[in-house]
């Protein structure tokens, strides 16, 4: 009942005016430019958050859009300085260049990876869908072979390859490997992922409990209480959690600006709440921050590929002071 009035909810949504979904997305999208995000992740460290901002738009088309993201992203990485953020950088290989020309996009994001390092910033390379999966896994790998160890990737939990995909990271990175683990936004074929919800939750929490044991460092992005009682048992079994100093044998040096091992991650205006509680316990919790002129396009296509944020759409509509962000 609960999946069809969300699939309801949200294609009534997406046929609204423009304005409606504007209404809707005020509370997911941080506003339309670097300044919007800068007064909500002011107002979010009074609940002691730590952020990671991602530039909102769509595939490109040619290597003159890829510089503008390349531009907001620097001038964003001196706003974080001077407002002295506890913030990451969030970035989509797609949108510096990388199904285009490959040889651009990995240049691209490489100096931006370097700008970063250079402020002790991290970035994560944001998982698109499985055209571009080993192309990003593989841009990690590089960057860190030429010295660039402040970034990540993401690894969706419903891809049937993503537990190989951990054993590779593994091998080529070892403990510098630095995930987000999430259950996967996109809608991929059935024949590479898996489609349904006890399906898709029980693969993301065998994705953490790989992780873990392998000493990566494990942000676990979810806001479904399967998985993060999940994260949280298994956090447990490790001996790790708030306040105390990552314990596993394989997992390196501690890393500047992170948990201990381990964090968990929000999207922006979903589940507060329970990422208030989170903090409460002592857990690092991160809240991802998009913003953009292409708040629409991101609006929309987060309500198709995800209708399960319906029921979240009308409770705001109907409920808002059940679940402030």
């Amino acid at each position: 009942m609960t999946g069809w009035f969300s699939k309801l909810v949200v294609g009534m949504t997406i046929r609204m005016p423009k304005w409606f979904v504007g209404w809707v997305s005020r509370r997911y999208v941080a506003g339309n430019n670097i300044d919007d995000a800068i007064k909500v992740m002011q107002r979010l460290s009074k609940e002691n958050a730590c952020f990671t901002v991602d530039v909102l738009g769509e595939e490109i088309s040619t290597m003159d859009e890829a510089q503008f993201f390349y531009d907001e992203y620097a001038r964003l990485i001196e706003e974080i300085i001077k407002h002295d953020l506890d913030s990451n950088l969030s970035i989509k290989p797609t949108a510096f260049g990388l199904l285009i020309d490959a040889d651009k996009g990995y240049q691209n994001i490489k100096n931006l990876v370097k700008m970063a390092s250079d402020h002790d910033m991290f970035v994560r390379l944001d998982m698109e869908d499985h055209r571009v999966t080993q192309d990003t896994i593989d841009v990690v790998v590089n960057l860190h072979n030429e010295g660039l160890t402040n970034v990540g990737t993401v690894y969706q939990g419903r891809l049937f390859r993503t537990l190989d995909d951990i054993d590779y990271l593994e091998e080529k990175l070892g403990s510098g490997a630095d995930y987000r683990i999430c259950k996967g936004i996109y809608l991929e074929p059935e024949n590479i992922a898996h489609t349904g919800y006890s399906e898709i939750v029980s693969a993301t929490n065998a994705s953490i409990d790989k992780m873990l044991a392998a000493g990566a460092y494990c942000a676990i992005a979810s806001h479904d209480k399967p998985v993060i009682d999940h994260a949280l048992s298994a956090l447990k079994s490790h001996g790790m959690g708030p306040n105390v100093a990552d314990p596993r044998k394989n997992s390196g040096a501690p890393r500047n600006g992170k948990g201990p091992g381990y964090e968990f991650q929000m999207l922006l205006g979903v589940r507060g709440p329970l990422r208030r509680k989170l903090a409460a316990q002592g857990h690092r919790t991160r809240v991802y921050i998009p913003y953009g002129e292409k708040w629409y396009e991101y609006s929309i296509r987060r309500l198709k590929e995800n209708p399960t944020v319906g029921a979240q759409v009308a409770k705001a509509f109907l409920m808002p002071w059940t679940n402030r962000p």
